[in-house]
């Protein structure tokens, strides 16, 4: 394993400070490394949380501050945060308009938020269950939380900083979720600092397809195939999973997992994007990178998330984050 670290169980708390320091003008740490907070909060805006195992970089933290999330509550490596940590993010970003949680849909995300949220007043969730690849996995019951996460709590941000009540922001979560559609494809493992050597082994010739953002078996594993092969297999599966849905604007979003260069991911947009428009879906908005990544994994997933005249221009207002800046 080669990693810049310095010890493997200080890699968390050492990758915060680094976080925090470099976007001090955005951000700030909770106490105890339990959570990161916009440095500047809004009265009266409903405060938005969300979080899950590190790891997956720049989600969530990279995703705090104007324009989305209000607070981040990192795991360990792969891991569930505690639910003492969004007890605390709650409790220090709440400013009087409650708290709405987005959460992946992994086993113990969900577990510990729900313990949170019961623990708490003024409190409304949001799961998030975009990946069509399986219907169960290791970590789930019903489908994975993946990269549509990111689009969830963007346009839900920006309707947050518009001054929108929790039931409302709560029921556009839901149906941007509902609205949202994602799969994707492993060329490598990502290795696990803990484990110290990769989490599966996959042949100079072979994908995992359908692969889970810890790296979790997908649908099959396969010979690899072309971009264009393999972004016709999953755009055909998520346009058939949307079924009549599958028709006008949309959102097309080519994630990297971590290991691979912009050059590929540009081109798989690019083989996406033509099958997608070719059976009737519109591409008007688009993201590619690195953003909802699995460590070092090479691989991609697609997202696809339809579009009405309020997410599109939701998705265009400001943000401002360590990741994500447009409009301000």
């Amino acid at each position: 394993m080669k990693k810049f670290i310095n010890a493997v169980d200080d890699v968390l708390v050492e990758s915060l400070d680094g976080f925090s320091a470099a976007h001090s003008n955005i951000v700030t740490l909770g106490g105890g490394h339990k959570f990161i907070r916009r440095k500047v909060l809004k009265p009266g805006k409903v405060a938005l949380i969300s979080g899950g195992g590190s790891g997956h970089e720049p989600l969530h933290g990279g995703l705090v501050g104007h324009g989305m999330l209000d607070a981040a509550c990192p795991g360990q490596v792969f891991t569930s945060p505690t639910p003492d940590q969004m007890l605390e993010a709650a409790a220090e970003v709440n400013t009087g308009a409650g708290c709405l949680f987005i959460v992946k849909n992994y086993e113990g995300d969900v577990m510990n938020f729900d313990m949170a949220a019961e623990m708490s007043d003024g409190v409304l969730q949001i799961v998030t269950n975009d990946d069509v690849a399986v219907e169960d996995s290791l970590f789930t019951t019903g489908r994975r939380g993946v990269a549509g996460t990111l689009v969830v709590e963007k346009i839900v941000g920006a309707a947050a900083e518009e001054g929108r009540k929790l039931e409302e922001l709560k029921a556009l979560g839901d149906r941007v979720n509902r609205a949202t559609r994602s799969m994707g494809v492993a060329l490598t493992s990502c290795t696990v600092p803990a484990a110290g050597k990769p989490t599966f082994d996959l042949g100079d010739n072979e994908m995992e397809f359908g692969v889970g953002i810890h790296g979790e078996p997908g649908r099959r594993r396969d010979t690899l195939k072309s971009a264009d092969a393999i972004a016709e297999e999953i755009c055909a599966a998520i346009v058939g999973d949307l079924g009549n849905a599958a028709r006008g604007n949309a959102l097309l979003f080519v994630n990297g997992f971590g290991g691979t260069p912009s050059m590929e991911l540009y081109l798989m947009y690019n083989s996406a994007r033509r099958l997608l428009e070719r059976q009737g879906v519109s591409i008007v908005r688009s993201l590619v990178g690195s953003y909802v990544t699995s460590l070092d994994m090479a691989g991609c997933s697609i997202t696809l998330t339809m579009l009405d005249d309020e997410t599109v221009r939701l998705w265009d207002a400001p943000v401002h984050t360590a990741a994500l800046r447009w409009g301000m």
